[in-house]
Order: C-alpha cells, then sequence, then structure tokens
C-alpha cells in the first residue's frame, strides 16, 4: 500500500496548486480519495467529528444493494428462461444472462453520470462528489430489464444534471436522484417503461412473452397466481432489483446495523403501508383494495424504496419526529396511489418524490413544535421560580 501511495503522490505533483494542470485537480482527487481516506476535514459549515468519510459511507451502501443486485440479475435470467421451452433453470446460467443484460446498463449509469459529476467538479473546482456512487447503481435497479440503453443515459443525464447539479451537488437536491432518473423515464418513454412486456428480456424465439407485474394485474382486473412465497423471495415480473423482498432486508439489516439507514424511516414506511392497506381491505370494491396488506408490502418495489431511497440521508426528514411522519406518510401514500391511479399501480416512486418536497416542512413543523413545548416549559418554570 505505501508503493501505491508514493506513486500516487508522486503523479499528483502535475496538480497541485500552481501546477500545470491545477484545474482538473478535483478529477485526481477523486481517485485518490476512493483509494484511499483523505486527510483532509471540513473548515466551514455543519459537521461532525466521525472516522468514516462521505466515500466510506457510500460504499457501505453499495454493499448493503449487493444481494439485492445479485438475486436481480438472476431473476432477469428467470423470467426470461421459464419463457423458453427447455431453457436451463439453474440458479448459474439464470445469473449469466442477467448479467449479460443488467451490466451494460451499470456501465452506461455509472460513465455517463460520472462524466457529467467530474465535468462539473472541474468547472465549479470542487471535489467530485462521492454520492454518484450508490447513485449510478440505484438508477439501472429501478429500471425495467428492456429499456435501451440510451434512454438509461439520458435518464441518468437528466437526473444528474436538473436533479442534482443544479441545486449544487451532493447534500444540496431535494430530490433523490435515482427516483428522478426514473420519474423521467417513466414520463418520457411511457411504453417503455409499463405494460406487459416491458419487465422481462424479449427472447428472439418466443412469439409471446408474459411479464406483466402483479400490481398491473390486480389493476387490469386479472388474477394473481404468485404465491406469497414468490413474493417475498422475489421470483416475479418487475424493476431489476426490487422484487426480492427478502435480500431487500438482507440489506436493510447491513444500513440498520451500521447506521447508515434510518430504521424510523424504516418501520414507518410499514406501518403507514400496513394502516392504509387495512383500510383499504375493509372496504374494498376492486381487486387492489382488497389485495391483502401484508401482501402489498412485498410487492410493487415497496421494500426497496422504503429501505434505499425513502432513507437518503440528503432528501428525507432529519429530526427524529420527523422521520416517523415522513417514513409513515410515505408508507400512506404509496398505497393509495396505487389504488387510486390504476395507470401507475407501483405508486412507492411517486410517494417517495412527493414526500421529498414535504420533508422540509415537516422538520419545520416538529422544531416550531419543540420549541413552543421549551417555552411552555421555561414559562412555566419561570411561574414557579417567582
Amino acid at each position: 500500500m505505501s508503493f501505491l501511495r508514493n506513486k500516487l503522490d508522486q503523479l499528483k505533483k502535475p496538480f497541485n496548486k500552481g501546477e500545470k494542470w491545477e484545474k482538473y485537480a478535483p478529477a485526481f482527487n477523486a481517485i485518490d480519495t476512493f483509494m484511499f481516506v483523505p486527510n483532509h476535514t471540513t473548515k466551514k459549515g455543519a459537521h461532525i467529528r466521525d472516522a468514516v468519510d462521505l466515500k466510506r459511507t457510500m460504499i457501505t451502501v453499495v454493499i448493503a444493494l449487493l444481494p439485492a443486485l445479485i438475486y436481480g440479475m438472476y431473476n432477469v435470467g428467470y423470467q426470461h428462461n421459464v419463457q423458453v421451452e427447455g431453457a436451463d433453470l439453474t440458479f448459474f446460467s439464470c445469473f449469466l444472462f442477467g448479467l449479460w443484460k443488467v451490466l451494460p446498463m451499470i456501465i452506461v449509469s455509472y460513465g455517463v453520470g460520472l462524466a457529467i459529476e467530474f465535468i462539473f467538479a472541474i468547472f465549479r473546482g470542487h471535489e467530485v462528489n462521492e454520492g454518484y456512487l450508490v447513485t449510478g447503481l440505484l438508477i439501472p435497479m429501478i429500471m425495467p430489464v428492456g429499456i435501451p440503453l440510451w434512454m438509461v443515459g439520458v435518464s441518468v443525464a437528466f437526473a444528474v444534471v436538473i436533479g442534482k447539479e443544479a441545486f449544487g451537488g451532493t447534500g444540496m437536491n431535494i430530490l433523490n436522484p435515482a427516483l428522478t432518473a426514473r420519474a423521467f423515464a417513466f414520463f418520457a418513454y411511457p411504453t417503455y417503461m409499463s405494460g406487459t412486456k416491458v419487465w422481462v428480456a424479449e427472447a428472439s424465439k418466443v412469439d409471446a412473452i408474459s411479464g406483466e407485474t402483479i400490481l398491473g394485474k390486480l389493476a387490469a382486473g386479472k388474477e394473481v397466481t404468485w404465491s406469497m412465497w414468490d413474493m417475498f423471495s422475489g421470483s416475479i415480473p418487475g424493476s431489476i432489483s426490487e422484487t426480492s423482498t427478502l435480500w431487500i432486508l438482507v440489506g436493510a439489516v447491513i444500513l440498520i446495523a451500521t447506521g447508515v439507514g434510518s430504521w424510523k424511516i424504516i418501520t414507518g414506511g410499514v406501518i403507514g403501508a400496513a394502516i392504509m392497506g387495512l383500510i383499504f381491505n375493509a372496504f374494498s370494491v376492486n381487486p387492489l383494495m382488497a389485495f391483502p396488506w401484508y401482501e402489498q408490502l412485498l410487492v410493487g418495489g415497496f421494500a426497496f424504496g422504503i429501505v434505499f431511497m425513502a432513507t437518503d440521508p440528503v432528501s428525507a426528514a432529519q429530526t427524529s419526529k420527523g422521520k416517523w411522519i415522513y417514513g409513515i406518510l410515505v408508507g400512506m401514500f404509496c398505497i393509495m396511489i396505487r389504488v387510486f391511479n390504476p395507470a401507475y399501480p407501483e405508486g412507492v416512486m411517486l410517494a417517495i418524490l412527493l414526500l421529498n418536497v414535504f420533508a422540509p416542512t415537516i422538520d419545520h413543523f416538529v422544531i416550531s413544535s419543540n420549541i413552543k413545548r421549551r417555552k411552555k416549559r421555561a414559562a412555566a418554570a419561570k411561574l414557579k421560580t417567582a
């Protein structure tokens, strides 16, 4: 490691202040600090003393995402192979097919996103933002496998430029960048983001591909044939890594155990969705309302959204009580959107984006309420001593 450190120090000399390539120092420093813990600290603004820098925090999230990603690749291959008569359904065969389909999407996402991040860092003269380590992986994970790569690239560019850099970069955005990319793709290319054939990889030798999601079937009044175990394990059509609640829970444990993800938001989201699901079950008049509340938690990307999207520390509520309120509302609105908007039954994306906008307002009222209570206690204490 010392050899590598010395080599990097030598290569860094032309990028130092006053040297020939000083302007491009942010690009080089991004590689340096990715490999080694940075030797600089914050000089102004709010900060805490901690041994873990932002890159290491982001890498923790990436590690938490890997179980769902690996299973997602397998499920892509499984959903494809099960359509082909006599196809090999072993894990290795399905995983390789999924890897072949998903890896190009990840490469495009990181390639386009990091290129834009580097350009903005050089133009503004600041360090490369670390947040895209997670965003670059999240975007392909929440996309349907059938979407063309150029659409992935355009969606990434929109999310980074409009949804993030326009607000000042990492830590300044009000909307989750990955969900911004998906929302852009959904409204810009609706035929590639919904329907019965976009959730599985096409096979040239298959005449008809059945890839409709569970919520899509319910919205169309069709019968659901998958078991609850299928929903929990994830062997159902859907976005690449959103189908398996089992492996998403593994990621949730990692995030909560490391303190990176908020258990209050996750728990609040489950409570909110369960409450709204129970209300609709009690007054059901259509298949979406009658769908059992506990199964609502297992489908439509709810688990993935509440664990990896709603807990985004930048766009979520920051106060302790605000996190509970924010999580509960995300869960409630997710189920409401599913039921009241059959055109988009998988409403977790819209629910999180909506609450992203209102997260500062939630925190404002929580803080204002705390201030009022403290003033009342102070006034009461003053009366007692008078």
